[in-house]
């Protein structure tokens, strides 16, 4: 993944478009072990949509945790998924059982967006 290069004396990120920001404040809001989908991130924006969001994530994604969001299906980004997997068991992440390729358990892990613990 990309990372951000330029920050300010903050530490926050210089030049980044309005939506980007948004998106890239709430991947980071996102607790370990814990996923929203692409699209859930644009839902709780109220702007934008699915492939915005995975626009800001393939251009901007990697300073942040990308691998909490992830696709609708729970199907690990394609050419990350040993990256991914290792977060995910950092993380105790929900993995559905038994899936091949790797899923995500969305009903287990997925977060919406209203508390740290849930």
């Amino acid at each position: 993944m990309p990372q951000v290069t330029d920050a300010d004396d903050d530490g926050g990120r210089v030049g980044l478009p309005p939506f980007a920001e948004l998106v890239l404040d709430l991947t980071e809001r996102i607790p370990p072990g814990r996923v929203m989908t692409y699209g859930d991130v644009a839902e709780y924006l109220g702007q934008g949509g699915p492939r915005q969001v995975g626009r800001v994530m393939a251009l901007y994604g990697g300073a942040v945790p990308w691998w909490r969001v992830i696709r609708a299906d729970g199907r690990l980004l394609p050419g990350h998924e040993h990256r991914a997997l290792s977060h995910y068991g950092d993380e105790g992440t929900p993995m559905r059982e038994l899936a091949d390729p790797p899923r995500v358990d969305l009903a287990r892990a997925r977060w919406d967006g209203r508390s740290a613990g849930d």
